[in-house]
């Protein structure tokens, strides 16, 4: 995922240097998780996980690739429609995500604000998605959602599939980098129709825990062997950059604003893009934080 800071390029380079500096442990801290690739990376190594983030999109993530430790069978939904795959082999989660791909588009909300057909009555028709992409990310989202309100998906189940849906967005979403702002000229990944991609399934039979929060708030909670701080680097809010994925992961019909058609913002602010307050913040976390070793 295209994410400011992501350090899936890097992790393995942060993993030699811990090795080298011999720092060691069975527990690790992700503190500010964002698209999960870190601690995703320290699963796999075998660590007991924490992480957590303001952005709920972040959450969902954090769910599906670091809580969850199952590969989904999905047998209640599986029960309730009927799959045909072309494929023999096939898991279940790549049968579910192959009957999503082919469900029937509908407008909602992504088409309706962010399409060029469904803003054309504004001054500056909105260009994040295509008509028919737009279309696709309604369709599946709404079916997601009524799955879950029918019982028919378990909390792994779901989390999954909106996991799957958000992996899956940016590969398609008419935009430079981040969603503060969409190109005026189509991209050619933007223009063609969005296929949904599984996740992958992570297993490492550790208690992995997650949450939707400030961290800050945790450390007096969580006790970890090692602490991993990456923080915004300057003033940039993430929340704002990111506010297109977070709509579709909550699929709440939020107020917009602005030639973006942002949502509000105001409770997902990080202290740390103001210096005086990072400062502070950080103060706190090394003053009460539970670890061995931070990095």
């Amino acid at each position: 995922m295209r994410f400011i800071g992501n350090k899936e390029n890097l992790v393995e380079k942060i993993y030699q240097i811990l090795q080298s500096k011999n720092i060691i442990g069975n527990s690790f801290f992700d503190f500010f998780a964002g698209t999960s690739n870190v601690g995703q990376f320290f699963k796999k190594k075998d660590f007991q996980i924490f992480s957590s983030d303001l952005l709920y999109f972040s959450f969902v993530l954090q769910k599906a690739y670091i809580k969850n430790n199952e590969i989904p069978n999905f047998q209640k939904l599986l029960s309730n429609i009927e799959i045909k795959s072309n494929s023999l082999f096939a898991n279940h989660l790549n049968l579910v995500v192959e009957y999503l791909n082919k469900i029937e588009t509908k407008e909602g909300f992504i088409s309706e604000n962010y399409t060029p057909k469904g803003t054309e009555k504004l001054e500056i028709p909105r260009m994040y998605f295509s008509n028919e992409n737009g279309n696709i990310i309604d369709a599946i989202r709404i079916q997601i959602e009524k799955w879950k309100d029918e019982s028919l998906l378990t909390e792994n189940e779901y989390y999954i599939l909106l996991a799957c849906l958000i992996e899956t967005v940016p590969f398609y979403a008419n935009i430079s980098g981040v969603y503060a702002a969409f190109q005026k000229i189509w991209d050619a990944r933007a223009v063609k129709k969005l296929v949904l991609r599984p996740i992958e399934i992570i297993k490492n039979d550790k208690l992995n825990q997650v949450f939707n929060q400030n961290s800050v708030e945790l450390i007096s909670e969580i006790q970890a062997d090692i602490l991993y701080l990456d923080p915004p680097y300057n003033q940039r809010q993430y929340a704002p950059n990111y506010h297109l994925l977070e709509t579709i992961a909550k699929y709440d019909n939020p107020i917009i604003k602005g030639v973006s058609g942002m949502r509000n913002y105001e409770n997902q602010k990080s202290h740390f893009c103001n210096t005086e307050t990072g400062l502070t913040e950080l103060y706190k976390i090394a003053k009460n934080a539970n670890y061995k070793y931070r990095k």
